[in-house]
């Protein structure tokens, strides 16, 4: 089995079928990519398995520590602290915070200390000089954040607010969040969207950098089809729901199922 295991979800909104039967084994290591036209199902099943839906049918596991867990009625808090991060169509960001007050918030889901010892750690370090075992988590979470935004090149605007950004990198800090929460599977939902031809290219690269610094699986929805074709492994296409193709690249491009979806039949 791989790292994530969909086995037939399936999402029903009242008798609107939203995906039906989706079926997918992601292995470590890969880009696989989710395509489809709009209103195809693909950010349903990303809520699916990021769990903001559980499924009406079907159940999705997890590999951890070579155990396969059930996280179909998870909340996303528990599965994000599983290892399953992601990102939004539309940018999410605490605007009016820093770029490093941003990838902070992400590192947060690991701290061990609870609400009382984050209140009295520092009173022990203001007046005694000890560092409790808050001070001591908060003062590895900052260099582990710095370290962060140098590895995704955001340090030279690390004090900068998040609104300020331009689009391409707001859109780099999003996904520099999701990585401060130390995911082993990232999902990224249209990172392309609202990016001019430089600025995708630019992610294309960043994405297959992400794989390789942070031993990332990568699943991706995306409309830009250069990009999909560019970087991922395996493709799956949704259309109404229903999955009408998997398959590399050239197989996707070269089916004809997709090409009826996209551009219609005569």
């Amino acid at each position: 089995m791989g790292i994530l295991n969909v086995d037939n979800i399936t999402m029903k909104f009242g008798g609107l079928v939203a995906v039906s039967e989706f079926n997918m084994e992601l292995k470590e290591g890969e880009i696989v990519g989710l395509i489809g036209p709009n209103g195809a199902g693909k950010t349903t099943a990303f809520n699916m398995i990021t769990g903001v839906y559980k499924p009406t049918i079907g159940n999705i596991y997890l590999e951890k520590d070579n155990k396969n867990i059930n996280i179909t009625s998870l909340k996303p808090d528990e599965i994000t602290r599983l290892g399953v991060a992601r990102t939004f169509q539309n940018i999410r960001l605490f605007k009016e915070l820093t770029v490093l007050e941003n990838v902070l918030i992400g590192n947060h889901l690991r701290l061990k200390s609870n609400w009382a010892e984050s209140v009295v750690g520092p009173l022990l370090k203001d007046t005694f000089n000890i560092d409790s075992k808050y001070t001591k988590e908060e003062k590895h979470m900052y260099e582990k954040s710095i370290e962060l935004l140098k590895e995704v090149n955001l340090y030279d605007v690390i004090d900068e607010k998040a609104y300020s950004l331009p689009y391409g990198k707001q859109r780099r800090l999003e996904i520099a969040r999701a990585l401060a929460t130390e995911p082993k599977i990232l999902l990224l939902d249209e990172p392309a969207a609202g990016m001019n031809p430089n600025e995708s290219l630019e992610l294309m690269d960043f994405i297959s950098e992400i794989r390789d610094k942070f031993n990332s699986t990568i699943f991706m929805i995306e409309h830009h089809m250069q990009v999909v074709m560019g970087i991922c492994e395996r493709i799956f296409v949704l259309d109404h729901g229903i999955t009408i193709a998997q398959g590399t690249p050239s197989e996707i491009q070269n089916n004809n199922k997709v090409i009826e979806a996209y551009l219609g039949v005569e």
